[in-house]
């Protein structure tokens, strides 16, 4: 399961942080996670909480915020731009799961709602990331 792995990797990021801030305790973190990353939002949160109950004075009732952030795309052809979110209702459960385990199958699915061209890139909403870091000095 991944999210252990991402799980360690926001606390080892949380603390580096907090020693390069010379911060003596850590009271906020907020993750982002791309609308098209393969993960769980609830699972993750459940895990960073159980790896949160081991940790040091530091990162002891630290706030963690996970926030989605949005699927967008660009067109090639038009530049235009597009949210994932207004294009997945012409999708069905299978083409939509589809781009969420493999984000470059959407080029299968989806065209530019204005153009109608196939050539586009996914401009956001891939990854997870530790967007910011708060805490006492």
């Amino acid at each position: 399961m991944h999210e252990w792995a991402l799980a360690d990797a926001v606390i080892t990021t949380a603390k580096k942080v907090a020693q390069e801030e010379n911060l003596i305790k850590v009271t906020e973190i907020v993750v982002k996670i791309g609308e098209l990353q393969t993960i769980s939002k609830e699972i993750f949160d459940t895990v960073l909480q159980e790896v949160l109950k081991n940790q040091p004075e530091l990162l002891k009732d630290v706030e963690c915020k996970l926030e989605i952030e949005p699927a967008g795309f660009k067109c090639r052809n038009c530049s235009h731009e597009w949210l994932f979110s207004e294009v997945k209702r012409g999708l069905d459960d299978d083409e939509t799961e589809s781009i969420h385990f493999i984000p470059e199958t959407a080029h299968v699915f989806l065209k530019c709602p204005n153009c109608k061209s196939p050539d586009f890139e996914i401009v956001k909403g891939r990854g997870i990331w530790v967007d910011s870091i708060e805490g006492e000095k």
